[in-house]
């Protein structure tokens, strides 16, 4: 079992920086998930830990040994790919048992290695079968029954569900998850998905443009972004957000008022143009719901929409700026919706530097 340090990471190909000066703990037995999306640098940054790629400046640390003058065999890690990469001539058995087998580890040993991981997978009675043989869901167990034979001290992933169905990738989160407890180990997660994020990762490292943008809890990276970026990535839906004054106290954003000073709100006293973010579900249809006299109200006419079956999602304009919020089954194309929002619900970001302010 190790942790992962990154001190000051940077990687370029040719003059473009794909990492820049990347810093980052990942604690033993963690499950990170690097989330970003395409070309921001987080599967450049998972295998530079791999030692796939060497980075410029900077050093890898996999426990207390500085890595990156160490090959990837000798890393100890093991890594999972978004293609499955089996060999299609051999057996389920012989892909899990096949690394083990060139590091001339005793058969006995295999077999052990092998026979566990195929129980911990649920594979046990497709070790014989050959990879054409097993539905998509199968073969990502079989890659990571590859992985899982070696014990390694880290686990990287690298967008390993992404060519599987909608369904399946549902299915297969829970298991990658039960996975990590079965084997209490480091896991590096890579995605684009904010909702597999979310779902999977202890911690969240969203990145952009080959930085950091934040990292941070689940929780805190979706009801607390640290800048306009990370609120607008995370999430089902971006986080709405709306150029807003404040002038002593009163906030106004898209002609809808505001008075901050009568509301236990925190807000940026000193600052006057700044930007205001609510999430799409917490602008509420008032229609089945008693709420406090407190709440922002406003109607609207939405101009889209979108069925989710028991809830619609629905398109409106706040001022100059396009919305989305969501609505009950009772509202009908066309009709005028009332909303509510819990002003303890507003997010506020500096209108320059787009960093949160409270």
């Amino acid at each position: 079992m190790a942790k992962v340090i990154l001190k000051n990471i940077t990687k370029r190909f040719n003059k473009k920086t794909i990492l820049d000066n990347i810093s980052l703990e990942i604690k033993d037995k963690e499950f990170v998930v690097l989330v970003g999306a395409s070309g921001c640098g987080k599967s450049t940054l998972l295998r530079t830990i791999a030692g796939l790629e060497k980075p410029n400046f900077g050093e890898v640390y996999i426990g207390s040994r500085c890595v990156n003058n160490v090959a990837p065999k000798d890393r100890d890690i093991a890594m999972v790919f978004q293609n499955y990469a089996l060999y299609p001539h051999m057996s389920v058995y012989d892909n899990m048992a096949f690394g083990l087998s060139v590091r001339k580890v005793a058969k006995c040993e295999i077999k052990r290695r092998v026979n566990n991981a195929a129980e911990i997978l649920g594979l046990g009675e497709y070790l014989n079968a050959k990879p054409r043989e097993l539905s998509g869901g199968q073969r990502q167990r079989v890659a990571l029954g590859r992985a899982i034979v070696r014990e390694p001290s880290v686990f990287l992933m690298d967008e390993p569900l992404s060519n599987l169905d909608a369904k399946l990738r549902v299915a297969m989160r829970s298991e990658i998850k039960r996975l990590h407890e079965k084997l209490d180990t480091t896991f590096i997660y890579v995605t684009h998905d904010q909702t597999e994020a979310l779902t999977m990762g202890e911690r969240i490292v969203v990145l952009d443009n080959g930085v950091v943008q934040q990292a941070d809890s689940a929780d805190i990276v979706y009801n607390h972004p640290k800048n306009t970026f990370v609120a607008t990535f995370m999430g089902a839906y971006p986080m709405n957000l709306f150029p807003a004054t404040i002038d002593d106290g009163l906030l106004n954003f898209g002609n809808i008022f505001v008075n901050l000073a009568s509301t236990p709100v925190e807000y940026p006293k000193n600052v006057k143009n700044v930007i205001v973010g609510v999430r799409a579900e917490d602008i509420v249809d008032r229609t089945n719901v008693n709420y406090p006299f407190n709440l922002i109200k406003f109607t609207t006419k939405p101009f889209f929409e979108e069925s989710l079956g028991s809830k619609k999602t629905v398109y409106f304009n706040i001022g100059n700026t396009q919305a989305i919020a969501n609505a009950s089954n009772d509202y009908r194309s066309g009709d005028m919706i009332d909303f509510s929002i819990d002003p303890m619900n507003l997010k506020f970001f500096d209108a320059n530097t787009k960093e949160a302010i409270c």
